[in-house]
């Protein structure tokens, strides 16, 4: 430059030498970033829609897809991002990285249970690192990204890791984001309560994670339940005599009576085809109109789905399922004393039937059985009068079926075709 130009003896990088450098800084970002074949995964690669096609499910993508990339220019506290697997959490998180990488900020990504598998190996001698220098690198990462919290094995030693972890980043307030197909109520306390905070953490649920059982309709299998409304069902029939059409309609009344203000528990009773299955069929049906929470449930069937948890192919887990029909608002236990009597179907149900007394949960029962055929210690709670009602439907099948009829006279019972309210 010619003497007096204000860049005159300057020392200026040229052009070339400069995106060099830039080049440089950024492969050693992504190098220390740990992305792997991550790195492609950037907000323009996915779409604000997200993977799923439903509307509800695109509102909340959008929703955590814009807060992603807010996070991403501006990385201040704890960003959470909840949903079952394939929901593109880990895309957004990515996502996160790669932007800070592009702004020549420095982004650490590790899935969970791969770090813990790291700071074990750290203990070995000959590993690359030692374990206090891996622990303190993640520990003090400028932004740190953990994918897939939840899936880890529970050992006590993982889970004093992890708090050691999450104490020292939210102690310092260090930018952190986490994501999860656990829901936050699910996670270990000391963690749950780092992640629910309201001063540093912002949660974003990208999609629900899938219920056990649908509990706001009918699954598949339950054409025929889906008909069985109080509409629907006839409560004078004209072929019986006064007094069954009598005890018909009074068993029509109490069930409406329990469908518009669920309390206690119900207990029908009768032969195969007499009405109990439709009456409870429209007090789930009511409560369905009403977008309030029944779950309704073929005794035989759950028990067998319960069974078919232990299967590692299970979509859903034993205490996902157990739990759901066990704390269900309101359940229908259809067919009950028509399942195997194992000592563990008997415990099963037990277990269910016991906390419900306990909990005081509305259900309703149907059975073929007299009550003095059921195990006492379930027996005993469906006939307590302090939160059960037994209507004894006296009607005979109503379909007419006169072998079906004779066949309930001499105590031999149909099985009818299992089904329940399933997912599958």
């Amino acid at each position: 430059m010619p003497s007096g130009q204000p860049d005159f003896s300057r020392v200026i990088t040229c052009r070339c030498v400069k995106i060099a450098a830039e080049k440089e800084q950024e492969n050693r970002l992504q190098k220390y970033s740990n992305l792997g074949a991550l790195i492609n995964y950037t907000f323009e690669s996915i779409s604000k829609g997200g993977i799923s096609g439903e509307a509800g499910r695109q509102e909340l993508f959008k929703r955590a897809y814009e807060a992603a990339q807010q996070y991403a220019a501006d990385a201040q506290g704890w960003f959470i991002l909840v949903g079952p697997s394939g929901s593109g959490k880990t895309h957004l998180a990515a996502s996160i990285a790669n932007e800070r990488i592009k702004q020549g900020k420095p982004a650490f990504f590790q899935t969970v249970p791969e770090l813990l598998d790291h700071l074990r190996s750290a203990f070995a001698p000959d590993s690359e690192m030692a374990y206090d220098d891996l622990f303190n690198k993640v520990c003090n990462a400028p932004l740190l990204i953990l994918d897939d919290l939840g899936v880890q094995a529970s050992t006590a030693w993982a889970r004093e890791k992890l708090d050691q972890l999450f104490n020292y980043r939210f102690s310092h307030e260090l930018p952190t984001v986490i994501t999860t197909s656990t829901p936050i109520d699910e996670l270990d306390e000391r963690i749950r309560t780092r992640l629910s905070s309201p001063r540093l953490s912002r949660i974003y649920v990208i999609e629900q994670k899938a219920s056990a059982l649908r509990e706001y309709s009918w699954g598949q299998g339950f054409e025929l339940q889906k008909e069985m409304t109080f509409k629907a069902f006839d409560s004078k029939r004209l072929n019986l005599p006064a007094e069954q059409r009598q005890n018909l309609g009074s068993a029509y009344q109490v069930a409406l009576q329990f469908a518009e203000s669920p309390e206690g528990w119900l207990v029908f009773q009768g032969v195969n085809g007499c009405g109990k299955t439709h009456l409870a069929s429209a007090i789930v049906n009511y409560r369905y109109e009403a977008h309030k929470q029944a779950i309704f449930v073929v005794v035989p069937e759950f028990l067998d789905h319960l069974r078919k948890t232990f299967n590692p192919e299970s979509k859903v887990s034993y205490d996902q399922l157990f739990e759901a029909v066990k704390t269900a608002p309101l359940l229908v236990l259809d067919d009950f004393g028509e399942q195997s009597a194992t000592p563990w179907a008997q415990e099963k149900l037990y277990q269910v039937i016991n906390y419900r007394y306990n909990a005081r949960l509305a259900t309703v029962i149907t059975t073929c059985n007299s009550l003095d055929e059921i195990e006492p210690r379930i027996s005993s709670r469906l006939v307590d009068p302090r939160i059960s009602m037994v209507i004894n439907i006296t009607a005979p099948d109503y379909r007419g079926d006169q072998s079906a009829n004779q066949a309930a006279k001499t105590g031999l019972r149909r099985v009818k075709k299992n089904r329940w309210n399933s997912p599958d």
